[in-house]
Protein backbone atom coordinates (compact mmCIF):
# COMPACT_ATOMS: atom_id res chain seq x y z
CA UNK A 1 0.00 0.00 0.00
CA UNK A 2 1.19 3.47 -0.83
CA UNK A 3 1.42 5.53 2.35
CA UNK A 4 2.06 9.20 2.85
CA UNK A 5 4.87 9.79 5.28
CA UNK A 6 4.19 12.76 7.45
CA UNK A 7 6.48 14.28 9.96
CA UNK A 8 4.73 15.04 13.23
CA UNK A 9 6.75 18.21 13.31
CA UNK A 10 5.51 19.18 9.85
CA UNK A 11 1.88 18.37 10.55
CA UNK A 12 1.22 19.89 13.94
CA UNK A 13 4.31 21.60 15.30
CA UNK A 14 2.24 23.11 18.00
CA UNK A 15 5.09 24.42 20.06
CA UNK A 16 6.23 26.95 17.45
CA UNK A 17 6.15 30.58 18.47
CA UNK A 18 3.75 32.39 16.16
CA UNK A 19 5.72 34.74 13.97
CA UNK A 20 2.85 36.85 12.81
CA UNK A 21 0.15 37.64 15.34
CA UNK A 22 -2.73 39.99 14.73
CA UNK A 23 -4.06 41.07 11.35
CA UNK A 24 -1.72 43.86 10.43
CA UNK A 25 0.96 41.74 8.78
CA UNK A 26 -1.15 41.67 5.62
CA UNK A 27 -0.33 45.34 5.11
CA UNK A 28 -2.27 47.54 2.72
CA UNK A 29 -4.10 50.80 3.09
CA UNK A 30 -7.35 49.13 4.12
CA UNK A 31 -6.19 48.20 7.61
CA UNK A 32 -7.93 49.60 10.69
CA UNK A 33 -7.89 53.30 11.13
CA UNK A 34 -9.66 56.32 9.72
CA UNK A 35 -13.21 55.89 8.55
CA UNK A 36 -12.44 58.42 5.83
CA UNK A 37 -10.90 55.66 3.74
CA UNK A 38 -12.91 54.05 0.97
CA UNK A 39 -14.94 51.09 2.20
CA UNK A 40 -14.28 47.95 0.18
CA UNK A 41 -16.43 44.80 0.16
CA UNK A 42 -14.83 41.37 -0.08
CA UNK A 43 -17.24 38.68 -1.30
CA UNK A 44 -16.39 35.19 -0.09
CA UNK A 45 -18.09 32.34 -1.97
CA UNK A 46 -17.53 28.98 -0.26
CA UNK A 47 -19.25 25.63 0.32
CA UNK A 48 -18.60 24.46 3.88
CA UNK A 49 -22.06 24.78 5.41
CA UNK A 50 -20.90 23.50 8.80
CA UNK A 51 -18.79 26.62 9.44
CA UNK A 52 -21.23 29.30 8.28
CA UNK A 53 -22.17 30.43 11.79
CA UNK A 54 -18.52 30.65 12.80
CA UNK A 55 -17.59 32.59 9.67
CA UNK A 56 -20.34 35.10 10.37
CA UNK A 57 -19.03 35.54 13.91
CA UNK A 58 -15.51 36.05 12.55
CA UNK A 59 -16.90 38.60 10.09
CA UNK A 60 -18.01 40.75 13.01
CA UNK A 61 -14.59 40.55 14.68
CA UNK A 62 -12.71 41.26 11.45
CA UNK A 63 -14.83 44.28 10.59
CA UNK A 64 -14.20 45.71 14.07
CA UNK A 65 -10.48 45.62 13.35
CA UNK A 66 -10.81 46.65 9.70
CA UNK A 67 -13.81 49.02 9.51
CA UNK A 68 -13.00 49.88 5.90
CA UNK A 69 -13.39 46.27 4.74
CA UNK A 70 -16.81 44.61 4.73
CA UNK A 71 -17.21 40.87 4.23
CA UNK A 72 -20.05 39.36 2.22
CA UNK A 73 -20.03 35.64 3.02
CA UNK A 74 -22.03 33.48 0.62
CA UNK A 75 -22.32 29.70 0.96
CA UNK A 76 -23.52 27.07 -1.50
CA UNK A 77 -23.13 23.55 -0.15
CA UNK A 78 -24.95 20.85 1.74
CA UNK A 79 -25.52 18.81 -1.41
CA UNK A 80 -25.89 21.72 -3.83
CA UNK A 81 -23.51 21.85 -6.79
CA UNK A 82 -20.97 24.45 -5.73
CA UNK A 83 -18.96 24.17 -8.96
CA UNK A 84 -21.96 24.92 -11.13
CA UNK A 85 -22.97 27.81 -8.88
CA UNK A 86 -19.46 29.27 -9.10
CA UNK A 87 -19.50 29.13 -12.90
CA UNK A 88 -22.83 30.93 -12.87
CA UNK A 89 -21.38 33.67 -10.66
CA UNK A 90 -18.57 34.34 -13.11
CA UNK A 91 -20.79 34.08 -16.18
CA UNK A 92 -23.22 36.65 -14.75
CA UNK A 93 -20.47 39.18 -13.96
CA UNK A 94 -20.96 38.58 -10.25
CA UNK A 95 -17.54 37.03 -9.63
CA UNK A 96 -16.51 36.67 -5.96
CA UNK A 97 -13.27 38.05 -4.58
CA UNK A 98 -12.45 34.86 -2.67
CA UNK A 99 -13.74 31.43 -3.68
CA UNK A 100 -13.08 27.75 -3.02
CA UNK A 101 -10.92 25.53 -5.22
CA UNK A 102 -9.94 21.91 -4.78
CA UNK A 103 -6.55 22.14 -6.48
CA UNK A 104 -4.91 19.94 -9.13
CA UNK A 105 -7.25 19.69 -12.15
CA UNK A 106 -9.63 22.19 -10.58
CA UNK A 107 -6.76 24.65 -10.15
CA UNK A 108 -5.87 24.20 -13.81
CA UNK A 109 -9.48 24.81 -14.85
CA UNK A 110 -9.60 28.15 -12.98
CA UNK A 111 -5.94 29.05 -13.34
CA UNK A 112 -6.50 32.20 -15.41
CA UNK A 113 -8.58 33.60 -12.55
CA UNK A 114 -6.14 32.90 -9.70
CA UNK A 115 -3.93 35.42 -7.93
CA UNK A 116 -0.40 34.27 -7.09
CA UNK A 117 -0.26 34.14 -3.28
CA UNK A 118 3.35 32.98 -2.98
CA UNK A 119 4.43 36.19 -1.24
CA UNK A 120 1.89 35.93 1.56
CA UNK A 121 3.30 35.58 5.09
CA UNK A 122 1.50 32.30 5.87
CA UNK A 123 2.96 30.40 2.90
CA UNK A 124 6.23 29.29 4.62
CA UNK A 125 4.14 27.64 7.37
CA UNK A 126 2.14 25.37 5.06
CA UNK A 127 2.21 21.66 5.83
CA UNK A 128 3.75 19.99 2.78
CA UNK A 129 0.71 17.89 1.93
CA UNK A 130 -1.59 20.88 2.29
CA UNK A 131 0.49 23.00 -0.10
CA UNK A 132 0.67 20.40 -2.86
CA UNK A 133 -2.81 20.70 -4.49
CA UNK A 134 -2.47 24.46 -5.10
CA UNK A 135 1.22 24.65 -6.02
CA UNK A 136 2.22 25.02 -9.66
CA UNK A 137 5.70 25.75 -10.99
CA UNK A 138 6.83 26.51 -7.47
CA UNK A 139 4.10 29.10 -6.85
CA UNK A 140 1.21 28.86 -4.38
CA UNK A 141 -2.25 29.90 -5.59
CA UNK A 142 -4.50 29.05 -2.66
CA UNK A 143 -4.75 28.89 1.12
CA UNK A 144 -5.78 25.40 2.30
CA UNK A 145 -8.57 25.72 4.82
CA UNK A 146 -7.49 22.67 6.79
CA UNK A 147 -6.72 18.98 6.56
CA UNK A 148 -9.69 16.64 6.76
CA UNK A 149 -10.05 12.92 7.03
CA UNK A 150 -12.93 10.61 6.33
CA UNK A 151 -13.89 6.98 6.52
CA UNK A 152 -16.44 5.29 8.77
CA UNK A 153 -17.21 7.20 11.94
CA UNK A 154 -18.07 4.63 14.60
CA UNK A 155 -19.52 4.66 18.10
CA UNK A 156 -16.97 2.97 20.35
CA UNK A 157 -19.46 2.32 23.15
CA UNK A 158 -21.94 0.59 20.83
CA UNK A 159 -19.11 -1.53 19.44
CA UNK A 160 -18.21 -2.56 22.98
CA UNK A 161 -21.83 -3.38 23.81
CA UNK A 162 -21.96 -5.57 20.70
CA UNK A 163 -18.81 -7.43 21.73
CA UNK A 164 -16.64 -6.04 18.93
CA UNK A 165 -13.20 -5.98 20.49
CA UNK A 166 -10.96 -5.34 17.48
CA UNK A 167 -11.21 -2.64 14.81
CA UNK A 168 -12.46 -4.21 11.55
CA UNK A 169 -9.77 -3.98 8.87
CA UNK A 170 -11.20 -6.32 6.22
CA UNK A 171 -14.50 -6.71 4.44
CA UNK A 172 -15.34 -9.92 6.31
CA UNK A 173 -14.45 -8.37 9.68
CA UNK A 174 -16.71 -5.40 8.94
CA UNK A 175 -19.49 -7.76 7.91
CA UNK A 176 -19.11 -9.71 11.16
CA UNK A 177 -19.17 -6.46 13.18
CA UNK A 178 -22.36 -5.43 11.37
CA UNK A 179 -24.05 -8.69 12.32
CA UNK A 180 -23.11 -8.18 15.98
CA UNK A 181 -24.53 -4.65 15.97
CA UNK A 182 -27.80 -5.84 14.45
CA UNK A 183 -28.00 -8.51 17.14
CA UNK A 184 -28.21 -5.82 19.85
CA UNK A 185 -30.87 -3.87 17.95
CA UNK A 186 -28.61 -1.18 16.46
CA UNK A 187 -28.55 -0.28 12.76
CA UNK A 188 -24.91 -0.72 11.68
CA UNK A 189 -24.78 2.02 9.01
CA UNK A 190 -26.48 5.39 8.59
CA UNK A 191 -26.23 5.93 4.82
CA UNK A 192 -26.79 9.43 3.46
CA UNK A 193 -26.76 8.22 -0.12
CA UNK A 194 -28.87 11.11 -1.33
CA UNK A 195 -25.66 13.19 -1.17
CA UNK A 196 -23.65 13.07 -4.42
CA UNK A 197 -20.44 14.37 -2.81
CA UNK A 198 -20.41 11.64 -0.18
CA UNK A 199 -20.54 9.01 -2.94
CA UNK A 200 -18.75 10.28 -6.03
CA UNK A 201 -16.24 12.58 -4.37
CA UNK A 202 -15.29 10.88 -1.11
CA UNK A 203 -16.64 7.35 -0.83
CA UNK A 204 -14.88 6.28 -4.00
CA UNK A 205 -11.46 7.51 -2.89
CA UNK A 206 -9.98 4.25 -1.51
CA UNK A 207 -10.47 2.50 -4.86
CA UNK A 208 -8.30 5.17 -6.48
CA UNK A 209 -5.62 5.39 -3.83
CA UNK A 210 -5.07 1.64 -3.51
CA UNK A 211 -4.05 1.40 -7.15
CA UNK A 212 -0.34 0.62 -7.51
CA UNK A 213 0.26 4.19 -8.75
CA UNK A 214 -2.89 6.31 -8.41
CA UNK A 215 -1.60 9.21 -10.50
CA UNK A 216 -0.49 6.85 -13.26
CA UNK A 217 -3.90 5.16 -13.10
CA UNK A 218 -5.69 8.51 -13.48
CA UNK A 219 -3.39 9.43 -16.35
CA UNK A 220 -4.21 6.07 -17.92
CA UNK A 221 -7.93 6.80 -17.61
CA UNK A 222 -7.34 10.09 -19.42
CA UNK A 223 -5.26 8.41 -22.12
CA UNK A 224 -7.58 5.43 -22.57
CA UNK A 225 -5.08 2.83 -21.33
CA UNK A 226 -6.83 2.12 -18.01
CA UNK A 227 -10.43 1.28 -17.18
CA UNK A 228 -12.68 0.81 -14.16
CA UNK A 229 -14.21 -2.31 -15.66
CA UNK A 230 -12.62 -5.42 -14.21
CA UNK A 231 -10.40 -3.43 -11.85
CA UNK A 232 -9.92 -5.34 -8.59
CA UNK A 233 -10.23 -2.37 -6.26
CA UNK A 234 -13.32 -0.91 -7.88
CA UNK A 235 -15.04 -4.29 -7.77
CA UNK A 236 -14.15 -4.59 -4.07
CA UNK A 237 -15.39 -1.05 -3.49
CA UNK A 238 -18.77 -1.87 -5.09
CA UNK A 239 -18.99 -4.92 -2.84
CA UNK A 240 -18.33 -2.73 0.21
CA UNK A 241 -21.10 -0.35 -0.85
CA UNK A 242 -23.49 -3.28 -1.09
CA UNK A 243 -22.55 -4.30 2.46
CA UNK A 244 -23.48 -0.87 3.81
CA UNK A 245 -26.84 -1.11 2.06
CA UNK A 246 -27.56 -4.56 3.45
CA UNK A 247 -26.81 -3.42 6.99
CA UNK A 248 -28.00 0.17 6.68
CA UNK A 249 -30.99 2.38 7.36
CA UNK A 250 -34.17 2.28 5.32
CA UNK A 251 -34.48 4.53 2.28
CA UNK A 252 -30.78 5.45 1.96
CA UNK A 253 -31.30 7.17 -1.39
CA UNK A 254 -33.63 9.70 0.21
CA UNK A 255 -31.55 10.10 3.38
CA UNK A 256 -29.62 13.34 3.51
CA UNK A 257 -26.54 14.36 5.47
CA UNK A 258 -28.41 15.86 8.44
CA UNK A 259 -30.69 12.85 8.83
CA UNK A 260 -27.73 10.47 8.88
CA UNK A 261 -25.97 12.69 11.44
CA UNK A 262 -29.08 12.47 13.61
CA UNK A 263 -29.20 8.67 13.33
CA UNK A 264 -25.60 8.44 14.49
CA UNK A 265 -25.85 11.10 17.19
CA UNK A 266 -28.97 9.53 18.75
CA UNK A 267 -27.26 6.09 18.69
CA UNK A 268 -29.83 4.55 16.39
CA UNK A 269 -26.90 3.75 14.09
CA UNK A 270 -23.34 2.81 14.98
CA UNK A 271 -21.44 3.91 11.85
CA UNK A 272 -21.64 6.33 8.98
CA UNK A 273 -19.35 7.32 6.14
CA UNK A 274 -18.33 10.87 6.93
CA UNK A 275 -15.44 13.04 8.06
CA UNK A 276 -14.15 14.91 11.06
CA UNK A 277 -16.01 18.03 9.85
CA UNK A 278 -19.16 16.39 11.26
CA UNK A 279 -17.95 16.80 14.85
CA UNK A 280 -19.70 20.11 15.51
CA UNK A 281 -23.04 18.91 14.15
CA UNK A 282 -22.88 15.64 16.10
CA UNK A 283 -21.96 17.56 19.26
CA UNK A 284 -24.96 19.85 18.78
CA UNK A 285 -27.19 16.78 19.20
CA UNK A 286 -25.14 14.66 21.59
CA UNK A 287 -21.76 15.95 22.81
CA UNK A 288 -21.11 12.90 24.98
CA UNK A 289 -20.54 10.27 22.29
CA UNK A 290 -17.32 8.27 22.25
CA UNK A 291 -16.37 8.30 18.57
CA UNK A 292 -13.52 7.22 16.33
CA UNK A 293 -12.75 6.32 12.72
CA UNK A 294 -12.57 3.04 10.85
CA UNK A 295 -10.98 2.67 7.41
CA UNK A 296 -13.17 1.69 4.46
CA UNK A 297 -11.90 -1.86 3.85
CA UNK A 298 -11.66 -3.16 0.29
CA UNK A 299 -11.18 -6.91 0.35
CA UNK A 300 -9.27 -9.01 2.87
CA UNK A 301 -5.81 -7.42 3.05
CA UNK A 302 -5.79 -6.01 6.60
CA UNK A 303 -2.48 -4.18 6.19
CA UNK A 304 -3.58 -2.54 2.96
CA UNK A 305 -6.87 -1.43 4.50
CA UNK A 306 -5.38 0.04 7.68
CA UNK A 307 -5.43 3.66 6.46
CA UNK A 308 -7.78 6.63 6.40
CA UNK A 309 -8.55 9.17 3.67
CA UNK A 310 -6.92 12.54 4.31
CA UNK A 311 -6.70 15.65 2.16
CA UNK A 312 -7.45 19.32 1.77
CA UNK A 313 -11.22 19.82 1.34
CA UNK A 314 -10.94 23.26 -0.17
CA UNK A 315 -8.48 26.07 -0.73
CA UNK A 316 -9.46 29.71 -0.50
CA UNK A 317 -8.24 31.48 -3.63
CA UNK A 318 -8.26 35.14 -4.65
CA UNK A 319 -9.76 36.33 -7.92
CA UNK A 320 -6.85 38.10 -9.61
CA UNK A 321 -9.24 40.41 -11.51
CA UNK A 322 -10.95 41.60 -8.34
CA UNK A 323 -10.83 45.27 -7.38
CA UNK A 324 -10.70 44.11 -3.76
CA UNK A 325 -7.96 41.52 -4.09
CA UNK A 326 -5.60 43.28 -1.70
CA UNK A 327 -8.34 43.47 0.91
CA UNK A 328 -9.07 39.79 0.26
CA UNK A 329 -5.44 38.97 1.07
CA UNK A 330 -5.66 40.98 4.28
CA UNK A 331 -8.64 38.88 5.40
CA UNK A 332 -6.97 35.57 4.57
CA UNK A 333 -3.86 36.57 6.48
CA UNK A 334 -5.94 37.73 9.44
CA UNK A 335 -7.87 34.45 9.45
CA UNK A 336 -4.76 32.35 10.06
CA UNK A 337 -2.61 34.75 12.12
CA UNK A 338 -5.01 36.55 14.47
CA UNK A 339 -5.67 34.99 17.85
CA UNK A 340 -9.41 34.82 17.28
CA UNK A 341 -9.04 33.39 13.78
CA UNK A 342 -6.79 30.62 15.04
CA UNK A 343 -9.13 29.94 17.95
CA UNK A 344 -12.07 29.46 15.61
CA UNK A 345 -10.06 27.23 13.26
CA UNK A 346 -9.20 24.69 15.96
CA UNK A 347 -11.82 25.10 18.69
CA UNK A 348 -14.99 26.08 16.84
CA UNK A 349 -14.50 24.55 13.39
CA UNK A 350 -12.63 21.56 14.90
CA UNK A 351 -10.18 21.75 11.99
CA UNK A 352 -6.86 19.96 11.72
CA UNK A 353 -4.62 22.94 10.89
CA UNK A 354 -2.88 23.10 7.53
CA UNK A 355 -0.29 25.54 8.93
CA UNK A 356 2.40 24.61 11.41
CA UNK A 357 2.03 28.04 13.01
CA UNK A 358 -1.48 27.27 14.29
CA UNK A 359 -1.39 25.66 17.71
CA UNK A 360 -3.91 22.94 18.46
CA UNK A 361 -4.37 19.91 20.66
CA UNK A 362 -6.33 16.68 20.16
CA UNK A 363 -8.84 18.01 22.69
CA UNK A 364 -9.43 21.08 20.52
CA UNK A 365 -10.21 18.94 17.49
CA UNK A 366 -12.60 16.56 19.26
CA UNK A 367 -12.79 12.77 19.02
CA UNK A 368 -12.94 12.75 15.24
CA UNK A 369 -10.08 15.13 14.57
CA UNK A 370 -7.99 13.30 17.15
CA UNK A 371 -8.71 9.95 15.50
CA UNK A 372 -7.64 11.31 12.11
CA UNK A 373 -4.55 12.79 13.73
CA UNK A 374 -3.59 9.35 15.09
CA UNK A 375 -3.76 7.83 11.59
CA UNK A 376 -1.71 10.69 10.17
CA UNK A 377 0.88 10.43 12.92
CA UNK A 378 1.24 6.72 12.12
CA UNK A 379 1.60 7.45 8.37
CA UNK A 380 -1.58 5.48 7.63
CA UNK A 381 -3.07 7.85 5.07
CA UNK A 382 -4.79 7.57 1.70
CA UNK A 383 -4.33 10.68 -0.45
CA UNK A 384 -7.42 12.51 -1.67
CA UNK A 385 -7.82 12.26 -5.48
CA UNK A 386 -11.17 13.81 -6.40
CA UNK A 387 -9.63 17.17 -7.38
CA UNK A 388 -7.82 15.30 -10.17
CA UNK A 389 -11.08 14.07 -11.72
CA UNK A 390 -12.56 15.61 -14.87
CA UNK A 391 -14.97 18.42 -14.04
CA UNK A 392 -18.43 17.06 -13.27
CA UNK A 393 -17.48 13.39 -13.15
CA UNK A 394 -17.98 13.02 -9.39
CA UNK A 395 -21.63 13.97 -9.79
CA UNK A 396 -22.05 11.44 -12.59
CA UNK A 397 -20.30 8.76 -10.52
CA UNK A 398 -22.85 9.40 -7.79
CA UNK A 399 -25.73 9.07 -10.23
CA UNK A 400 -24.38 5.73 -11.45
CA UNK A 401 -23.93 4.56 -7.87
CA UNK A 402 -27.46 5.58 -6.91
CA UNK A 403 -28.82 3.59 -9.87
CA UNK A 404 -26.74 0.62 -8.70
CA UNK A 405 -28.09 0.96 -5.15
CA UNK A 406 -31.62 1.09 -6.54
CA UNK A 407 -31.07 -2.26 -8.30
CA UNK A 408 -31.09 -0.78 -11.78
CA UNK A 409 -27.61 -2.07 -12.64
CA UNK A 410 -25.08 -4.68 -11.56
CA UNK A 411 -21.40 -4.17 -10.69
CA UNK A 412 -20.21 -4.49 -14.28
CA UNK A 413 -22.81 -2.02 -15.56
CA UNK A 414 -21.93 0.39 -12.73
CA UNK A 415 -18.26 0.38 -13.74
CA UNK A 416 -19.14 0.66 -17.43
CA UNK A 417 -21.29 3.70 -16.66
CA UNK A 418 -18.47 5.26 -14.64
CA UNK A 419 -16.05 4.65 -17.48
CA UNK A 420 -18.42 6.29 -19.96
CA UNK A 421 -18.73 9.32 -17.70
CA UNK A 422 -14.97 9.69 -17.40
CA UNK A 423 -14.48 9.29 -21.16
CA UNK A 424 -17.15 11.88 -21.93
CA UNK A 425 -15.84 14.49 -19.52
CA UNK A 426 -12.07 14.14 -19.72
CA UNK A 427 -10.21 16.87 -21.60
Amino acid sequence: MKKWKFSLVMLLAFSLVLAACGGNSGGGSASGGSNDQEVKTVTIFQFKTEIVDGLNELKVEFEKEYPNIKLDIQTVGGGADYGAALKTKFASNDAPDIFSNGGYAEMDMWFDRLEDLSDQPWVPDLVEMAAKPMTKDGKVYGMPMNLEGWGYIYNKDLFEQAGITEMPKTYSQLEEASKKLEAIGVTPFANAYQEWWLLGNQGINPAFDLQEDPDAFIQGLNEGTETFVGNKYFEEWAKLMQLTLEYGNKNPLTTDYNTAISLLATEQAAMMQNGNWAQTEIDAINPDLNLGFLPMPLGENAEENDAINVGVPANLVVNKDSDSKEEAKIFLNWLVTSDIGQEYIVKHFKFIPSLTSIEATPEDMGDLGSSIYDFVQAGKVLEKHSAKFPDGVAQEFAGSMQAFFAGKSDVNKLLEDMQASWDNLKN
